[in-house]
């Protein structure tokens, strides 16, 4: 294919494409601030993954959802903040679009921890609405998964971000400086016990003090550094989709279907069911 990037393709191109497949990977995506990355750092990181996960099941990708609940990071006049319910709205709207179109495994992924909060209450209306189970992958937790021997330090992590830049054709936006690396607590770490009673950022309300708190970021003095995290980013990112197996994944949203519509009628009374 020339592309998988719905944005960049023709109408001709996903109709064709919609006569043998009807599989669709969203990146959602923040804008907020990251140390010494661009503020799109965390949207960068979810597309790339989205790329290469389409490549993997022959899906497509749509791009250009950067702008969602952000969360503490809300104290950095660069970070966009968009309400959680607002989020929710707009990509049901999505959502509900690309079905229309014929887009029925419909997979949604982040590298953004607070995007759960958005994303799944979407995931798990369309489907009392629709009857269409759509999927929400977290990216962190993917990494958590199928990379702990793969992450042998915070670079590990960072030079994933450097890579996704480098894998959509902007490795220069990533700025050469060694300012933003450091090893200080973040200002509200006194109040990490609460924070740890739900999953991430859904247990309580609070923002950080100080632009370090998200966060250090590695020194990158030179172009041949920025090159090398790139290279070591990339590879990582291929490794993680292998591990991921994108391709049972998709097939397992086929056959959940079968078994839903199986369910509804044994149990007209689901919620889908009575539409």
């Amino acid at each position: 294919m020339r592309t998988r990037i719905i944005p960049k393709m023709l109408n001709d191109e996903v109709e064709e494409y919609l006569t043998r497949n009807d599989i669709v990977i969203v990146p959602v995506g923040t804008v907020e601030m990251h140390g010494g990355f661009p503020l799109d750092s965390e949207t960068v990181v979810s597309e790339a993954f989205a790329l290469k996960m389409a490549e993997a099941c022959d899906g497509l990708v749509l791009t250009g959802l950067p702008y969602f609940y952000a969360g503490a990071t809300a104290s950095g006049r660069g970070t966009v903040q968009v309400s959680i319910q607002e989020g929710i709205r707009y990509l049901t709207g999505i959502a509900e679009s690309l079905l229309r179109q014929g887009f029925k495994r419909q997979i949604y992924i982040s590298a953004h921890g607070p995007a759960h909060m958005t994303v799944s209450p979407m995931v798990r209306d369309f489907m009392d609405k629709t009857g269409t189970p759509i999927l929400y992958m977290d990216m962190i937790m993917q990494l958590m998964k199928n990379g702990q021997d793969i992450f042998k330090s915070a670079d590990t992590f960072h030079a994933i971000t450097v890579g996704a830049y480098d894998m959509l054709g902007r490795l220069e936006d990533v700025p050469l400086t060694t300012k933003y690396e450091h090893q200080e607590k973040q200002t509200c770490a006194e109040f990490d016990d609460i924070f740890a009673l739900a999953y991430q950022s859904g247990s309580i309300g609070y923002y950080f003090g100080d632009p370090k708190d998200h966060m250090s970021t590695p020194s990158i003095p030179t172009e041949e550094r920025r090159k090398e995290l790139a290279e070591e980013g990339k590879e990582t990112i291929q490794v993680l989709v292998e591990r991921m197996n994108v391709p049972h994944i998709a097939e397992q949203m086929k056959n959940l279907e079968a078994y839903n519509q199986e369910i509804a009628k044994r149990c007209p009374w689901v919620p889908f069911a009575q539409e």
